[in-house]
């Protein structure tokens, strides 16, 4: 093997290991590492790959649902290979994960972006499922900035370039602007895939003597150190780690989708299969051989390069896109590669299974890395983080809201366009028409509503339906790390009832700052316990994710915030639910009460500039009680659109629902606001679960009437008409207002700010 040396503390650094790591990888071994095994376990070990900071606290997931008596749909649970699969009809079933990119889409916008959309899809089809769609959640600065709408706008192109390109429809997503992504956005990708129960392929490297065979796109320098580049703060240095982020190829991605789909549906021929993605060879032979419980032998020669004089940890470590490691079932190599041959792909043999449990990686003649995979991967190190309340939470929650005046009948008005036209508020068409969401022509509700919903066709004459929502406000789990992982799941479920699904499982991005930092880590530890007790409650199985910590700059870390993705199902069309008004007339109600709280709140973050107070208050009881009464309401025909109560408040979601395709609708209310609450909170809190609905007159009495009857508050609120504006009548006050000017102003203020300088 390769020559030992001494090695320093800076040295260790540079691997991404502790000393005591080193400590532990030398009495394992019995002997010091040489440099081309400590890369692999420096990415191998690396929070990217291990979680190693946060993996105690994901155990805290339900994994499948609680009840007995529940059908148990979960076929392949978080954690046991690339990405989660649920059963939807007993023969068919679906795969879908979320991943972050936020790192090197900070480094380079475009290729970050595009990198992780293509990451995600291979998570995906390599489990033997066909992408279906996309969605993601983004989160940069503030749009004024210039450097924001750069990135705005490399994100965007590189999300749009590889999933247009690829022909997977990006269907929906969410993106906020606040002043703690700054220098750190995020950048979430999602994708959800669809396959019968018997094609489900898993990433193991089963039979002694099996050959490994590579296939794709040849190896290069691009993506070199990007795992470990993941499991650090970004800082002055960033540009020099370009290197780091890798360059995507949809084109190629595309036949790599065919080939592998093809490949895998050949009876036998595909014994095991595994995306090249973070710590590219290096994580994909370890993670194989691990699940079987088998060893590897690889040799490096053997892999193709598109650059010369690569090192061997450069062939290891590096992240080049559109690459397979597929375990081929022996004395059917032909058949393998005459399949490649036919999409126009690499397909070379580089090793083969082995008889015990070590990887054996050999170059030019040389064995140069001799390593057990039970210590890269299953026994990777563990830890339990100090944790520390941030001192902030105490001056934040003991905030006096009677500290701000109370706003008068044009103080009111004025607040309304200043939402609009808020970047987190203000439409995203900007961002979403550059996706093609219509590709594959099963998108049935597309972006822009509660949830997006697709079609399955599952056989001639069948189909049923898909609702995905992504969800995850940073500024809740700031001012309350627990109550924000709550709210997210929250909203997520009550946006797909709002769409007339019922929930199938979730998958999660936790974007959180440096696990090292004992407030950052109570931060993580916090929400994911909250993000747990909402999953137990609502019996919602977790399949799968991705942690993303580190997510710090210069002037401190992001906001934490956790990404929260829900797929349900609707089974049949007419359930189908919108969030917009399709004709005057219609009764608008709203389910929940009142809102009553302002901590949070977007409207003090526009008009007040603050970030202050408790995040609203959750009851998932409440939740969970009028989500099922809202989706009895629209199986029975009674609920022509629905919309969660979210950002911004009643009037934001009112006029949301106003703003029909190209036709803007009207209301006018009138309100008895109960005595105690603010006309600021009444119109502007962010209160949770309240839901807004829109029912045929004959039905909004009856409807109450029984909504009360199950503890449920529902009151009316007033009629919608023809003309395109807003009154409300409450105690006296007449508020007023234009909706086409308010519309005019809600769509035009991302592609104004777009038109400025770049």
């Amino acid at each position: 093997m390769g020559v030992t040396m001494p090695i320093s503390k800076q040295c260790l650094e540079s691997y991404g290991l502790l000393p005591e790591e080193y400590q532990r990888i030398q009495q394992h071994l019995g002997r010091e590492p040489n440099p081309t095994e400590l890369a692999i376990f420096g990415v191998m070990w690396s929070e990217h790959c291990a979680y190693k900071n946060s993996r105690l606290l994901l155990r805290q997931f339900p994994t499948q649902k609680a009840d007995p008596h529940a059908p148990n749909r979960v076929l392949v649970k978080a954690g046991e290979e690339n990405a989660g699969i649920v059963d939807i009809d007993g023969n068919w079933a679906i795969c879908f994960k979320i991943e972050s990119h936020n790192h090197p889409s900070a480094v380079d916008p475009f290729e970050g972006a595009a990198t992780g959309v293509g990451g995600i899809l291979r998570d995906i089809f390599t489990m033997g499922a066909r992408p279906i769609l996309l969605t993601n959640s983004l989160r940069f600065g503030e749009l004024d900035s210039l450097t924001t709408r750069r990135l705005l706008r490399g994100v965007v192109s590189g999300i749009s370039h590889y999933g247009n390109c690829v022909g997977i429809p990006t269907v929906g997503g969410d993106t906020y602007f606040d002043a703690c992504y700054e220098g750190n956005l995020l950048v979430n990708a999602l994708c959800l895939g669809i396959l019968k129960r018997e094609q489900i392929k898993t990433g193991a490297a089963r039979g002694i003597g099996n050959p490994v065979y590579y296939i794709g796109a040849a190896t290069g320098r691009d993506g070199l150190g990007g795992a470990r580049f993941a499991s650090r703060e970004l800082d002055e240095e960033t540009a020099a780690n370009r290197p780091a982020v890798q360059k995507g190829d949809p084109f190629m991605g595309k036949l790599l989708i065919e080939a592998c789909l093809e490949l895998m549906a050949v009876k036998g021929l595909v014994v095991g299969i595994q995306d090249m993605g973070a710590a590219g060879l290096t994580c994909s032979t370890c993670e194989t051989a691990a699940r079987a419980q088998t060893g590897i032998d690889i040799e490096l020669d053997c892999v193709p390069q598109r650059e010369t004089r690569m090192t061997p940890e450069e062939i290891l470590l590096s992240e080049s896109q559109e690459r397979m490691l597929l375990i081929v079932q022996k004395g059917r190599e032909s058949e393998l590669e005459a399949i490649c041959e036919k999409w126009d792909l690499l397909a070379v043999a580089i090793g083969q299974v082995t008889a015990g449990n070590t990887l054996q990686v050999r170059h030019k003649g040389q064995s140069i890395a001799q390593l057990p995979v039970d210590l890269l991967v299953d026994e990777a190190p563990v830890y339990k983080r100090e944790a520390q309340a941030p001192a902030y939470l105490e001056q934040t929650r003991s905030w006096d809201l009677s500290a701000l005046p109370e706003l008068s009948a044009v103080e009111i008005e004025a607040v309304l366009p200043q939402l609009l036209a808020n970047p987190t508020l203000a439409h995203k068409r900007w961002i979403w028409q550059q996706y093609d969401h219509d590709v594959m022509a099963n998108t049935v509700v597309g972006p822009g509503s509660d949830a997006a919903v697709i079609r399955l066709r599952l056989g001639s004459d069948r189909e049923t339906f898909l609702a995905i929502a992504n969800d995850g406000n940073g500024c809740y789990t700031y001012l309350d790390p627990y109550r924000g992982g709550q709210i997210a799941i929250a909203e997520c479920l009550r946006n797909l009832a709002c769409s007339g699904a019922r929930p199938l499982a979730m998958t999660n991005s936790l974007n959180f700052g440096n696990p090292y930092k004992p407030e950052s880590f109570y931060q993580l530890q916090e929400a994911v316990r909250g993000l747990a007790d909402a999953c137990r409650f609502f019996d919602l199985p977790v399949v799968g994710g991705n942690v993303s910590l580190y997510n710090e700059h210069p002037n401190g870390a992001i906001d934490p915030t956790p990404i929260v993705a829900v797929v349900g199902l609707i089974e049949e069309r007419h359930r189908i639910t919108t969030q917009t008004v399709k004709q005057e007339g219609a009764t608008l109600i709203l389910i929940g009460g009142w809102p009553c709280e302002l901590g949070g709140s977007r409207y003090l973050n526009v008009r007040h500039r603050l970030k202050k107070g408790r995040a609203p208050a959750v009851d998932l009881a409440v939740e969970q009680r009028q989500n099922a009464f809202l989706l009895d309401r629209i199986g029975q025909g009674h609920i022509e659109a629905a919309h969660d109560v979210s950002e911004g408040g009643l009037l934001i979601a009112l006029v949301e629902m106003l703003f029909y395709d190209q036709r803007t609708y009207g209301a006018t209310l009138s309100i008895n606001k109960p005595h105690g609450i603010r006309s600021d909170a009444l119109f502007y809190g962010e209160s949770q679960g309240r839901i807004l609905i829109a029912v045929r007159p004959a039905v909004a009495e009856t409807l109450c009437t029984a909504a009360k009857q199950q503890g449920i508050r529902a009151q009316c609120l007033g009629t919608c008409t023809d003309k395109p504006e807003l009154r409300i009548i409450m105690q006296g006050r007449r508020l007023h207002w234009d909706l086409v000017t308010l519309r005019t102003l809600w769509e035009q203020t991302l592609v104004n700010a777009m038109k400025r300088e770049a």
